[in-house]
């Protein structure tokens, strides 16, 4: 980084400024960690030769919070893909089931919403569809932050709800399905290249209930990208420049997303894999009728509290799915 024509390619040296930053930042994070350690060491040598009651609840509290940060620097060792660090895009849309599917997206978008703010990420609503009566068919929204992509793979495929269904007279037990698409952001140009001439660009007024001036103007963005019949939708902003950018961003993760499978499919035939058709697998249940409990069936992991979940609480699914890969690849 110090070579005087370092910065003459600037995309490669903004990678690898990044890189070198993400491991300094590991690295001061182990050296923190060990030095609290030493400290909380030294407090209990100091409870244990006193037999002070108060010292011993604090060493006692210092450990719990230095086993959850050990747990969390495990967590991210297990981040090495190459897009890991980077942050994610999440797409949700309900399945067969009118309302109830609806209802279903609205309070998964709630849940990932809840464990953003509980890790400290900001969440950007870049497209939302809402129904006139309940629920949302659709929502795109970014969550930025360090590894929130490497966090958030763990949720894409088919997400299914079994419940008593609040818009059914009759009390009846309901099954819904909301698919939830992870992509991650694309930061350099040169990661995808995309010809103006590829794409198609269309305005229109945007939808929903209410009569906001978001529908009083023809702000919404749709673009077609023309060689891969890719459309991307965009109309939570006001302004029509707006929509586009944010309609671009989403375009480029998703052709981004394509390469990916591309090699990961001639991969697979060249080891003659045969590969599960995975974005109509069902990764994960949630059931609050008769019983409570979130299942994953990658990992197999459950959790009787369904209430805590959906606010957020999925740590413990992203964490066991992050192992079951890493043994997996």
């Amino acid at each position: 980084m110090g070579a005087p024509d370092f910065w003459q390619d600037q995309e490669q040296a903004q990678k690898l400024t990044r890189q070198v930053a993400g491991l300094r930042r590991q690295v001061e994070t182990f050296e923190t960690l060990r030095r609290d350690f030493e400290d909380t060491a030294v407090l209990l040598e100091l409870g244990e030769e006193d037999d002070d009651a108060e010292t011993a609840a604090e060493v006692e509290r210092q450990l719990a919070e230095l086993d959850r940060r050990v747990r969390a620097l495990e967590l991210e060792l297990l981040l090495s893909g190459p897009y890991d660090t980077r942050n994610a895009i999440i797409s949700l849309h309900a399945g067969a089931g009118g309302l109830e599917a609806q209802d279903w997206v609205e309070m998964l978008f709630r849940m990932y919403v809840r464990w953003a703010e509980r890790w400290g990420y900001a969440v950007e609503v870049l497209d939302m569809l809402p129904d006139d009566e309940a629920g949302l068919k659709s929502v795109t929204f970014q969550v930025s932050g360090p590894f929130a992509y490497g966090y958030l793979q763990s949720e894409k495929g088919v997400h299914r709800l079994v419940r008593i269904s609040p818009f059914d007279a009759g009390g009846r037990r309901h099954t819904s399905f909301a698919s939830v698409d992870v992509l991650p952001e694309v930061e350099e140009s040169a990661e995808v290249e995309i010809n103006p001439e590829d794409l198609r660009i269309d305005t229109f007024r945007s939808g929903g209930a209410g009569g906001q001036h978001v529908n009083k103007t023809d702000s919404a963005v749709r673009i077609t990208h023309l060689p891969t019949g890719i459309v991307v939708t965009c109309q939570n902003e006001r302004s029509q420049q707006a929509n586009r950018n944010a309609a671009m961003k989403l375009l480029k993760a998703r052709l981004l997303d394509l390469e990916l499978r591309k090699r990961e499919d001639e991969i697979a035939a060249l080891r003659g894999e045969q590969k599960e058709i995975a974005w109509g697998s069902q990764i994960r249940s949630y059931v609050f009728h008769p019983y409570t409990l979130v299942k994953d069936h990658r990992t197999k992991t459950e959790k009787g509290n369904v209430e805590a979940v959906m606010d957020g609480e999925i740590d413990e699914f992203i964490q066991s799915y992050l192992v079951w890969k890493a043994r997996e690849g």
